[in-house]
């Protein structure tokens, strides 16, 4: 154990990033006895994360790196940084996470710590888009003492891409709360779908996320389309929305043509908390990203025993097992998705089976309080070794 208790800095660009991954680190720091501030541009959950208890200083950070902004937020937490003399600033989301680390050793920050839930560089994007990603991946390696990354993968290629030498590269994988993603605990799947307006004998392929392209929502309505006149028990949840800080294209267009074909059977919440209610009333959960880090959103699914279809990426791949736990197709393939689909709506035992199998999976892997406990215990030997200098 470090010989003081630690002021920590955890700093992301947007608050719904810091109350959807962020708070159960938050949490286990501070029940070390350190203490613990929150950095983010203000947005509609802040207010409400400090009526809980968290502490939250608003400083604009922008999600993509437009130069002005970032300059503006560069300058701003230096200031920052200076006045509140954290001992570590520790940074996650690939934008605010370079702007913040180049701040923080301009500021003298002792430690400075970056989670990557995901590096934006990804294998299906243009070569020369990803060797600049790269580039900016190892000029904010300067700035680095510790890299987490959530996949293996992602770990590989840090030390590949000489981003970060092996020794400061740890991965944490990624976990949710056992108890709240116990199906024995989130209610009556019955209830939720008369709610929504989904009948007992529907076929419902889910996602939950942002609703933006790069999550594979295109091809996810295109494959559903596909077998739409075939398979009338076929229904579609989709959970979440599109943020306002979000740059990515949104799908009002292609939602309203997948609404021609689906009418009622295309349900879409918006935002919602009952995340676990939400899941049970599904039967397949769907996850066609172009990119990931270490998806929570597969792992919760897992976790409420539902089989995973997902992409073969970064990330998604290390948590599904093909044909032991879901299927993993090619990334921006509808042909690819409505053929796995099929495979589900035509056998949902089968389908049920690979659930309960993912399920086992997750409690044995993905419990968020060791991912929490394994970050504290690696910090707190850094710290112990800066102090030993």
């Amino acid at each position: 154990m470090t010989s003081k208790a630690l002021k920590v800095c955890q700093l992301c660009a947007v608050d719904f990033t810091l109350k959807k991954f962020l708070l159960p680190l938050i949490d286990g720091m501070r029940s070390r006895g350190w203490s613990v501030k929150a950095v983010c541009s203000d947005g509609p959950f802040v207010l409400d994360l400090r009526q809980r208890g968290y502490e939250i200083d608003a400083i604009p950070i922008p999600r993509s790196m437009n130069p002005a902004k970032a300059i503006y937020s560069i300058f701003a937490l230096i200031k920052y940084f200076k006045r509140e003399h954290f001992d570590i600033v520790h940074v996650h989301t690939p934008a605010a996470a370079l702007i913040a680390r180049i701040a923080a050793k301009m500021a003298g920050v002792p430690m400075v710590i970056h989670t990557a839930h995901g590096f934006y560089f990804h294998d299906n994007m243009p070569w020369w888009k990803y060797r600049f990603f790269v580039f900016l991946e190892k000029f904010g390696g300067y700035f680095t003492n510790l890299l987490f990354t959530q996949s293996a993968e992602d770990a590989d290629v840090a030390v590949s891409e000489n981003i970060l030498p092996k020794s400061q590269v740890m991965v944490i994988g990624n976990g949710v709360d056992v108890e709240r993603f116990n199906p024995e605990n989130a209610g009556s799947r019955e209830e939720i779908r008369t709610e929504l307006g989904i009948p007992p004998d529907g076929f419902v392929v889910g996602f939950i996320g942002r609703l933006v392209r790069e999550k594979g929502l295109v091809e996810l309505l295109e494959a559903a389309t596909k077998l739409a006149d075939r398979f009338p028990q076929l229904w579609i949840l989709l959970v979440g929305e599109r943020l306002v800080s979000d740059h990515a294209r949104g799908l009002e267009k292609d939602l309203a043509e997948a609404r021609n074909t689906f009418g009622a059977r295309l349900v879409s919440t918006g935002l919602r908390e009952d995340i676990p209610q939400l899941l049970l009333t599904m039967d397949l959960f769907c996850l066609p990203s172009w990119r990931e880090g270490m998806p929570r959103s597969i792992i919760e699914a897992m976790m409420l025993a539902k089989p995973v279809l997902a992409t073969d990426i970064r990330g998604s791949r290390e948590e599904v097992i093909a044909g032991e736990t879901g299927l993993i197709v090619a990334p921006q393939s509808p042909e690819a998705l409505a053929k796995a689909m099929e495979r589900f709506l035509l056998n949902p035992e089968w389908g049920m089976r690979l659930g309960e199998s993912g399920r086992k999976r997750a409690l044995k892997i993905y419990d968020e309080r060791r991912v929490v406990a394994m970050q504290i215990d690696r910090i707190d030997q850094e710290m112990l070794r800066l102090e030993s200098r």
